[in-house]
């Protein structure tokens, strides 16, 4: 448990069962809920010994692992873990959604209005709002836990290899990450990473390859990444300039798991390298980071013995000796964002269908805040808790770990905390110490 002193200044960390005995002997009060924080009463950071904690932190596209560790000699100990699962692919959705009715609106028959082009420049350096969204979203979290734990430092991970940068033959940086496809010397690498350094068509390994184009260029192939493979050289001259469909007519099962793997989309891996130095220039003005390769990453988890995981993927990012104890529960938080500005719902075409009311908030509560609920008889008799969605009419739903009771009067209501832009809930984590 995170613990603060009187004058709200992080301290060491402490365990459940002494956070419940400083709080039942009235030492401490409770700060926050979710991630559960508390205060002491009569304690300054100053009278304290503090060790501090470190962080580490496993950036992804879809999910970013974040770990809090003690760091001593080269052994870490777990003490909390967090992952953060991003919104990028609804902003992107939105921001789809919003280009296609400013297009619908430029061929209607409206009010004539002044072209705004000129005025749409973008500064350098800029990513897209799926993408700053991943950066904004992890650096707010290193704030929180930096108010509520003493960081020293902060061990943030790079991919193994870039996989947009070879398209100009150069080093590519922030927004230039998002240009181009793998073209040049670093493809040979990428496609042996890809293909697990095995013939796609036989499995052969340890052999010679060659890089192999799936449909050929004398067929109307391309020198896309995606349209190449690896084979060895008694499958590359059989294959010859046949068409994959007529090479593996009679292997149906091996045709379709080589076009999937060939089409897996590379837009996870680079949104994670197109955000990776922005990620490392926000972390980096507000603690010491260290950066370290996913290579690193992957041994340091694999001698460990601990599966693959992104929080335990952020536990052993970095130089480290040993980890020599996991957390056995992870808070998993979804971004929900705060809403929206709209005041109304729109149908398929665009048109407004629905009117929102003007006001958030009802008898004291706004959608999105973590209350309980204690419901005394009826047929939703017991507690509930987890976000709130409330309604003019005083009649809530209550959306818990496993489902939605809906029509919980507020009388029953209970505010633990205000709405902050996330969802929150616990899983079990996965450890072979």
């Amino acid at each position: 448990m995170f613990v603060l002193d009187k004058h709200g200044h992080p301290l060491q960390s402490c365990a459940a069962a002494r956070a419940r005995k400083l709080l039942k002997m009235g030492r401490a009060v409770v700060h926050r809920h979710t991630p559960f924080v508390i205060r002491l009463k009569d304690r300054t950071a100053a009278d304290s010994e503090i060790d501090g904690v470190e962080l580490g932190v496993d950036p992804g596209s879809r999910h970013t692992g974040i770990s809090v560790f003690t760091a001593q000699a080269g052994e870490r100990r777990a003490r909390f873990a967090i992952q953060l699962d991003h919104r990028g692919a609804s902003i992107r959705t939105k921001m789809q959604q919003r280009a296609a009715y400013r297009r619908g609106r430029r061929s209607r028959n409206l009010r004539y209005r002044a072209p705004r082009f000129s005025n749409r420049t973008r500064p350098s350096g800029w990513l897209a709002p799926s993408l700053r969204h991943r950066v904004v979203t992890t650096a707010s979290w290193v704030d929180r836990l930096a108010r509520w734990s003493p960081v020293r430092a902060v061990h943030v991970e790079r991919v193994a290899f870039d996989t947009h940068a070879v398209s100009a033959g150069r080093s590519l940086q922030g927004v230039e990450h998002q240009r181009g496809t793998l073209a040049g010397y670093e493809v040979r690498e990428y496609l042996l990473a890809k293909w697990k350094r095995r013939c796609a068509y036989c499995g052969a390994a340890g052999v010679p390859l060659n890089i192999d184009h799936i449909h050929p260029r004398s067929r109307g192939g391309t020198d896309r990444v995606d349209n190449l493979t690896l084979a060895c050289v008694s499958c590359n001259q059989t294959k010859g300039n046949q068409p994959i469909e007529d090479y593996l007519a009679r292997k149906p099962n091996l045709l379709a798991k080589i076009l999937a793997q060939a089409k897996a989309p590379l837009r996870d891996a680079a949104a994670v390298q197109t955000t990776g130095w922005a990620l490392w220039r926000e972390l980096n003005a507000r603690l010491p980071t260290h950066v370290a390769s996913g290579g690193r990453t992957k041994w340091n988890r694999t001698r460990m013995g601990l599966p693959k995981t992104h929080t335990l993927d952020a536990l052993a990012v970095g130089k480290l000796d040993s980890i020599t104890a996991t957390v056995s529960a992870v808070l998993v938080i979804g971004c929900t964002g705060r809403g929206t500005h709209a005041r109304t719902r729109t149908d398929k075409h665009g048109f407004p269908r629905l009117r929102l009311p003007r006001h958030k908030r009802f008898f004291g509560y706004a959608t999105g805040d973590l209350v309980t609920a204690v419901v005394p008889t009826g047929k939703r008799q017991g507690t509930h808790t987890g976000r709130v969605a409330v309604r003019a009419t005083g009649m809530f739903n209550i959306t818990t770990a496993h489902a939605t009771v809906q029509g919980i009067s507020h009388r029953h209501v209970r505010l633990l905390q205000r709405a902050d832009g996330y969802a929150y809930t616990f899983q079990e984590e996965s450890s072979r110490l």
